[in-house]
């Protein structure tokens, strides 16, 4: 027995601490393991009762980064006392970290425990075994720190010659020179270039995956064994799609350092996480034209921009694309005066009326709205611009669509049968192995059966698919060049057309124009359109403003023709509030009362009104909203829903609403729908306004 070791040592329990890095030494170094296990044995040979061996931390670094439950539970026994020894291989084994090693040895000099290897036996109450100890400590850790300066160093090198491998995604391989080639299966390489193909036609990651998985087109996929790479078919994922258009090595480009590491404290331990993306600036190397790519490096900036664009939760300040809402500048609206972005409102129960409208900093620092404006005129003005600058080249965007609906045709169409022929591929495969199995091994048989049956399955339910698909092109009318070039020369109409899609309305605004800045001239009383168009050239369009208050332009209406109208259908007194509503005056330029209407009225020989004479009890919105119980704006929303009916003889003229369809069930639910649409916040608002007086 050694002579540090003393009984008092020996009363107590004794620690054998096991450590790898990383699960490759687990399994694979079953030396050094098992060097480290034999340890729990010498510590009995010297006299030690209670050994207990400590291995949870196998598979985990001993540099500090990553929690070792382990080493922390070392720790709690050794501060508790009761540890008189603590066994490793080496100062490496307990700790890589200066702070963890050096925070032991103290521990370890309170309690009095020893730190024993096979080198021998070390008090760290003794000064010249803690010195010892300390350049142990030390060692071990500039050891790991010049492994992995090495190895980084030998990384980036091999790295910057492009010849550093890596996991490479589906479509692309590794040669046997370390050079990226293109997959040599051609149906891989089509379902990437049909990815890429969709994009630039929806311009969208997501309608890319929409579409799909409506035309049932699977997407291949890597799986990995160890070191083997196989190609796997699965239904498309968002995921997957969005990870081909963001991947620069599908543009020809070798790049390493996409993603870094990040430190940070928790619990008072540092911490490291990985897989955070770098902007492009950052990446530790960028090797374009490496090899050949579906797409080139333009096509891929253009894409990470119109990626960009997408993403409307980010960056307010920037251009975001359309997300075929009826708002033409939806992301392109700048406002003239704070620089932001200006936001799209839609009304209430309906996106065929919008805003426009700059928030500014009222919601951050309640400073108040910027403007905003009414998004009809302004789009009616944009697109007036937008058509008069695309008429010339108007037949010939005609024919190149034309060939992109036939082209979209027959790309679905090669898919199913590139399917079809690794379909029937299979069922071949399985055919052959049935029918080299010895017939006497009946349970091998059966399975290389059901398998057989399971791939003729498959090619049937494809087969059954390239029909459907090839009946349904039979079916579809083809597209007509003669209607392509009329509509080419009248393209206000095709733009107005019902059948055009909003979105494709977006793309194509977006394509020649960069953005629009909004601004309003007080003194002119007009909106003020200043469009940026694609190039660096400028259009300024004025638009005039809609005062508040007017009415709808249209042929001015006298107090006389509005009474041959609304006479006899509403008394004087609220023919005085219409015709006062429309701005009209009397002949004396002054505002209309009961009795000035009933002059008129008289002279003009109309009847008064007489609700005796009606053939169906009506009332007014006011009286309407009485007698259920609301405010004003609930009924007129009835009756833009159509649920409650109601005529108008003029524009601005009082409704009348039949009395008995007040009663009807279609107009208590749709009370009952408003009032669940009604916010409880705002509720318990209105109910905090009621004045209640103390004693009352």
């Amino acid at each position: 027995m050694h002579a540090k070791i003393t009984a008092e040592h020996l009363a107590r329990s004794a620690l054998v601490y096991v450590r790898q890095s990383t699960m490759a030494q687990v399994l694979g170094n079953l030396e050094s393991q098992k060097r480290q296990y034999q340890l729990a044995e010498a510590a009995r040979d010297t006299g030690f009762a209670e050994v207990r061996v400590i291995d949870e931390d196998l598979g985990r670094s001993g540099s500090g980064l990553i929690a070792r439950p382990g080493f922390q539970r070392l720790v709690a026994e050794v501060c508790a006392g009761t540890v008189g020894a603590v066994y490793c291989i080496e100062a490496s084994r307990l700790s890589r970290n200066g702070r963890d090693w050096h925070h032991l040895i103290d521990l370890c000099a309170l309690t009095g425990a020893l730190v024993v290897d096979p080198e021998g036996v070390y008090d760290p109450r003794q000064m010249n075994d803690r010195l010892l100890l300390g350049l142990k400590g030390t060692m071990s850790e500039y050891e790991l720190s010049l492994l992995r300066q090495r190895g980084l160093a030998a990384r980036d090198a091999k790295a910057k010659r492009g010849e550093l491998r890596f996991t490479l995604p589906p479509g692309f391989c590794w040669s046997e020179d370390d050079r990226i080639e293109m997959d040599p299966d051609e149906r891989v390489r089509q379902a990437i270039h049909l990815i890429f193909a969709k994009f630039r036609e929806l311009g969208s990651g997501r309608q890319v995956f929409l579409w799909l998985r409506a035309a049932d087109v699977h997407l291949p996929v890597v799986l990995r064994n160890g070191a083997l790479r196989k190609i796997a078919w699965r239904k498309p994922a968002y995921h997957s799609v969005m990870q081909v258009l963001h991947n620069p090595v599908y543009a020809g480009a070798y790049a390493f350092g996409r993603t870094g590491n990040r430190m940070a404290v928790v619990e008072g331990e540092a911490r490291k996480t990985s897989g955070h993306h770098r902007a492009i600036e950052e990446w530790g190397v960028l090797i374009k034209s490496n090899h050949e790519g579906y797409i080139d490096w333009q096509a891929y900036e253009e894409n990470r921009v119109l990626l960009g664009e997408n993403a409307h939760m980010q960056k307010r300040t920037a251009r975001k694309s359309g997300r075929g809402g009826q708002a033409l500048l939806s992301g392109m609206a700048r406002c003239a005066r704070c620089g932001r972005m200006m936001r799209v409102f839609y009304k209430t129960g309906t996106d065929l009326s919008h805003r426009y409208q700059c928030r500014g900093d009222d919601s951050h620092v309640g400073a108040g709205l910027c403007i905003g404006a009414g998004g009809g005129g302004i789009d009616a003005a944009v697109t007036g611009q937008l058509l008069e600058a695309v008429s010339g080249r108007a037949v010939q965007a005609a024919l190149l669509a034309g060939q992109q609906a036939t082209r979209a045709q027959e790309v679905v169409r090669l898919a199913v049968e590139k399917e079809l022929d690794e379909a029937r591929y299979a069922a071949e495969l399985a055919e052959r192995r049935y029918e080299h199995v010895d017939p006497a091994k009946r349970h091998v048989a059966r399975t290389l059966e059901a398998r057989w049956n399971a791939a003729l399955e498959r090619v049937a339910s494809v087969e059954q698919k390239l029909a459907a698909l090839g009946a349904e092109l039979i079916a579809r009318p083809g597209v007509d060049p003669d209607v392509l070039l009329r509509l080419a020369t009248d393209l206000p109409s095709a733009w107005n057309a019902a059948g055009t899609d909003a979105r494709a309305r977006q793309r194509l605004v977006r394509l020649l124009i960069e953005e629009v800045v909004i601004d309003i001239d007080q003194a002119e009383n007009a909106f003020v359109l200043l469009i940026h168009w694609i190039g660096g050239r400028h259009t300024e369009v004025r638009l005039a403003r809609r005062r508040t208050g007017r009415f709808p332009p249209g042929p001015k209406r006298t107090a006389a023709d509005i009474l041959r109208k609304l006479g006899g259908h509403w008394p004087d007194r609220e023919l005085a509030v219409t015709l006062n509503r429309m701005r009209c005056r009397t002949e004396d330029d002054e505002t209309w009362t009961t009795v000035r209407v009933a002059e008129l009225r008289d002279r003009l020989a109309i009847p008064p009104y007489d609700p005796e004479a009606e053939e169906e009890k009506t009332v007014s919105v006011d009286a309407a909203a009485k007698r259920l119980g609301v405010c004003v704006a609930s009924v007129h929303k009835l009756i833009r829903a159509q649920i409650l009916p109601a005529t108008q003889i003029l524009y601005s003229a009082p409704w009348k609403i039949p009395l008995a369809a007040l009663e009807t069930e279609a107009v208590r639910i749709g009370l009952q729908e408003i009032a669940a649409r009604r916010p409880r916040q705002a509720l318990d608002k209105i109910a905090d306004r009621s004045m209640t007086l103390p004693g009352f």
